[in-house]
């Protein structure tokens, strides 16, 4: 990939920039939900998947967009980009010269990887199409494709789980607590009699205590078997997780990006489970027509499309992953916002129906929701909408699963999951 480089503008504005916030305006950008498959129309909803969001020149853009709303760019290079300046063809060029070092900085620290595609220079710097030069690197970028790499995706899991967690109000971590109490170095309750196969972590005062009133206050002091106390700290479980998210054509409809934040939650759940709960497993499943695991790296340009809603699909393949890991809590978060519409066929034919609530595809889809509690998996729903039916639809499941239900917006939708994560709360949540 080649890069131009400004002399006349390296060392200046490009410098100062903090390249971490930036990456943070871009955010809603980088996870957006996109629509899969490209444009789609469909009679009652329109246009769909006509964004680009993908391409070198869409980055570009974003980050012009990122650095006019942070006030980064001077004032004559703002009134260029809004036509009201002389139509200095040099100051073009170096706007496109610090959109070309932005990825070229990117890209080096490890953030963003870029295909390889010709050219690079920054043709988003020239909104009115002015400069052969620039014409020509504009449609370059245009073919080549970015995306993010693990340190990027790390990153924006990171600044997304400090945010959920800024907003509830607390930071502090821990592992899963459970009622039940076991041997272990931290004391977390009062010692007992040791058993054989306990963590040898000596209560020595109540150990010695024990000995006195035995045998009292003599030296050498004989200690017995059953004069052994051990204390006690709270037993910690590690947890398999299945993320399920609904990629219907309902998630990004209404005017509404509801797939971008659960893209958020599953970025921030990944970095804490990572670096506060590595004993701890996440893994990600999609579920509109057809269900599908995919890895966490897949996860930013992961999209919706025109698809149904196969919610029994989704929660068989979830079923499954979670009973080939050996942990001793195992669970479902399920985010959606729509009736189940799809079932899928013993000939892998699929079936549809969006007319209402169909008997069969509901028939099926608890079906499923039964096999996951007899499989002793939890089934937590977080449902992005409240009609009445789809209420109904989301309290059987949660009576059947013995699981929780969460009515909530895609603005409390990560607060919500992490409070459910974090701090294992009994009953139901509203907002």
């Amino acid at each position: 990939m080649r890069y131009t480089t400004y002399t006349r503008f390296a060392g200046g504005l490009l410098d100062a920039l903090n390249l971490e916030a930036l990456l943070e305006r871009l955010t809603d950008f980088l996870l957006d939900g996109g629509f899969a498959g490209g444009p789609h129309y469909h009679p009652y909803w329109g246009w769909s998947g006509t964004e680009d969001t993908s391409s070198l020149e869409a980055l570009k853009q974003a980050l012009l967009r990122a650095l006019v709303e942070s006030g980064e760019l001077t004032p004559e290079m703002v009134r260029e980009l809004r036509g009201e300046g002389a139509g200095d063809e040099e100051l073009r060029k170096r706007i496109a010269a610090l959109l070309d070092d932005l990825v070229e900085r990117m890209v080096a620290e490890g953030y963003l990887s870029v295909g390889d595609g010709g050219g690079m220079l920054g043709a988003a710097g020239d909104p009115e199409g002015r400069g052969g030069e620039v014409d020509e690197a504009r449609d370059a970028a245009r073919t080549v494709d970015f995306n993010l790499t693990e340190k990027g995706l790390d990153f924006l899991g990171y600044r997304a789980l400090r945010n959920l967690l800024g907003a509830m109000g607390k930071s502090s971590f821990g592992s899963h607590d459970t009622p039940h109490l076991s041997t272990g170095v931290e004391a977390g309750s009062a010692s007992r009699v040791y058993e054989f196969g306990d963590t040898l972590n000596l209560d020595i005062p109540a150990t010695l205590s024990k000995a006195i009133a035995r045998e009292g206050l003599a030296v050498p002091l004989e200690l017995e078997y059953e004069d052994l106390m051990v204390y006690q700290a709270e037993y910690r479980s590690s947890c398999a997780t299945v993320l399920l998210l609904d990629i219907s054509h309902s998630m990004i409809l209404y005017g509404e990006d509801r797939f971008s934040p659960a893209k958020r939650v599953a970025l921030a759940l990944s970095h804490l489970i990572r670096t506060q709960f590595p004993g701890d497993s996440l893994r990600v499943v999609t579920f509109g027509d057809r269900a599908e695991e995919i890895p966490l790296s897949r996860l930013a340009h992961a999209q919706v499309g025109p698809f149904h809603t196969n919610t029994a699909e989704g929660l068989e393949l979830a079923r499954r992953i979670l009973l080939s890991q050996k942990k001793e809590m195992r669970q479902i978060i399920m985010v959606t916002d729509g009736k189940p519409s799809a079932i899928t066929l013993r000939d892998g034919r699929i079936y549809t129906n969006s007319g209402g609530l169909d008997r069969e595809i509901l028939r099926r889809s608890y079906r499923e929701v039964a096999a996951c509690r007899k499989a002793g998996i939890l089934i937590n729903t977080f449902m992005l909408a409240r009609d009445p039916y789809l209420v109904r639809f989301v309290e059987t499941v949660s009576r059947i699963a013995r699981g929780k239900a969460y009515f909530t917006s895609t603005l409390t939708l990560g607060e919500y999951v992490m409070m459910d994560f974090l701090r294992k709360k009994r009953g139901r949540a509203q907002s």
